[in-house]
């Protein structure tokens, strides 16, 4: 997961590992991109308001990645809109989910194919 908010991290994790699945938490989209690349997870959680590069950028370079390029990825931002789902979808996210995120509703998130 990427997402720079420390509480909203701490949450998504929590949920995550109580419902089973390892979470690894990076704060920034530099050191996410770099975790991903380094552990090749199935599925990558990635906040769109980073304070270093922007989740779409986080988005284009996994996607560029021969290595990441099949990863999961879903958008967590509280950026609702047309343009915003646009921009996600063109940046290579799968998934575009509006914080804030329903802690029961998250682990479906992730599960779902």
């Amino acid at each position: 997961m990427i997402e720079d908010h420390f509480d909203t991290a701490d949450l998504m994790r929590e949920v995550l590992v109580s419902a089973g699945h390892e979470v690894t938490t990076a704060h920034t989209g530099a050191d996410g991109i770099a975790a991903v690349r380094r552990l090749t997870p199935d599925v990558v959680l990635c906040d769109v308001g980073l304070p270093d590069i922007d989740g779409y950028a986080v988005a284009r370079a996994l996607r560029a990645d021969a290595v990441t390029a099949r990863t999961r990825l879903i958008a967590i931002t509280g950026y609702d809109g047309d343009d915003e789902r646009r921009r996600a979808a063109e940046a290579g996210f799968d998934r575009h989910v509006v914080k804030p995120i329903d802690p029961f509703a998250l682990e479906g998130l992730i599960s779902a194919q």
